[in-house]
């Protein structure tokens, strides 16, 4: 089945709706999850839990993008259990996010934090366009990083890079990054 129609079925409120993006985006968004929380049971919920937040997104939302919209979804839910057991207790599974929006601190200037900044559509549409003018290894070492927050082990055996690569091709792209955020007035 194609995208278009599950996204019907959201619209028509067949409860295959689901059972269809289970079957087709399962697999990936508890990739997704797993690279965020590094933990199966958490990660089993998320997922559970994005398709309860995708039947009650469609409608009103009609993803250009599915895959890309349960992405967003399953991500976003997966830093919302981060911050919650950050809460309860500082450190623990936290401590990869933590560290990939420090890095990203660098470049992005802002009174509010990191997080607000990139979330915000005027600095989206910047990274968006940065992203595109990036080499192919290159931006899938950073979103590998910065989207799906895998560390830098995990990145090299994926890319069969050297992790001394990829830690270099992070570094060349933020300060890459921060030119970028410079000439476009969010520079720090």
């Amino acid at each position: 089945m194609n995208d278009e129609q599950i996204v019907q079925l959201y619209w028509d409120r067949s409860e295959q709706a689901i059972a269809e993006s289970q079957s087709k985006y399962g697999a990936y968004c508890h990739a997704i999850a797993f690279g965020v929380l590094k933990n199966q049971e958490d990660s089993e919920e998320v997922v559970s839990d994005t398709w309860l937040r995708t039947w009650n997104a469609i409608p009103p939302q009609r993803p250009k993008s599915l895959q890309a919209f349960l992405a967003k979804i399953t991500r976003n839910l997966s830093l919302d259990r981060i911050r919650m057991k950050q809460a309860k207790r500082r450190g623990g599974d936290a401590a990869g996010y933590e560290l990939a929006v420090e890095e990203l601190a660098e470049c992005i200037a802002s009174s509010e934090s990191v997080e607000s900044a990139v979330e915000g559509k005027e600095l989206g549409g910047i990274l968006n366009r940065f992203l595109e003018g990036l080499d192919e290894d290159a931006r899938r070492v950073f979103l590998q990083r910065y989207w799906y927050l895998l560390d830098v082990r995990e990145i090299a055996e994926r890319q069969g890079f050297s992790e001394s690569k990829v830690k270099m091709l992070l570094h060349r792209t933020r300060n890459r990054l921060r030119e970028y955020l410079d000439k476009e007035g969010y520079g720090i």
